[in-house]
C-alpha cells in the first residue's frame, strides 16, 4: 500500500472516531498532497506523485512544526504549543524514523573515513554520500554541524 493510502486509510479511521486533532492534520497532509498532485501533473516535468515526493512534504511539514514549536516555547504558548506538538507526532509517524545524535555522529565519523576526507574542503563529498545512504534517517540540519566538528578535530 502506498503511503498515500496509508494516510487515507488513518483519515478515515480518524473521521469515524471522530478525533478531531487527527482528521485536521489528515486533512493537512492530503490537502498539500493535492497540491503535490496538480503541481505534477502541470508543468513540463509531468510525472506522478510518489512516496518519496509525499515524504519531502512531510519533512517539509514536520520541519514547519519544529520551528513553531520552539517559537511556542519561548513565547510560553502552551495552547498552541499541544497542537503542534500532536500535528507533529502525527505526521512523524508516517516518516522512517530518525537516528539520533550518537548514532548520526558515529555514521558520519564512518562515511569520513571512508571518503577519505580530512578538511573542510572535503564537507561536500561526505554530505553526498550521506545523502546516498541515509537520506530518510538522518536530519542533515544536525549532521552538518557534527561533520564540520569532526572534519576540525
Amino acid at each position: 500500500m502506498s503511503l498515500k493510502e496509508t494516510i487515507e486509510t488513518e483519515y478515515k479511521n480518524a473521521l469515524k472516531s471522530k478525533d478531531k486533532t487527527k482528521i485536521s492534520t489528515y486533512r493537512l497532509i492530503l490537502s498539500s498532497i493535492k497540491d503535490l498532485d496538480i503541481a505534477n501533473r502541470s508543468g513540463p516535468n509531468k510525472k506522478d506523485t510518489d512516496d518519496e515526493d509525499i515524504k519531502k512534504v512531510l519533512k517539509k511539514m514536520v520541519k514547519q512544526r519544529g520551528e513553531s514549536i520552539d517559537i511556542y516555547k519561548k513565547n510560553n504558548r502552551t495552547d498552541l504549543l499541544e497542537v503542534e506538538q500532536n500535528e507533529l507526532d502525527i505526521l512523524s509517524g508516517f516518516l522512517p524514523k530518525q537516528l539520533n545524535e550518537d548514532e548520526t555522529k558515529k555514521i558520519c565519523s564512518e562515511i569520513i573515513s571512508k571518503v577519505g576526507a580530512s578538511s573542510l574542503k572535503d564537507m561536500g563529498k561526505v554530505m553526498g554520500e550521506l545523502k546516498k545512504q541515509y537520506s530518510d534517517e538522518i536530519d542533515f540540519a544536525k549532521a552538518g554541524p557534527l561533520i564540520k566538528e569532526l572534519l576540525n578535530s
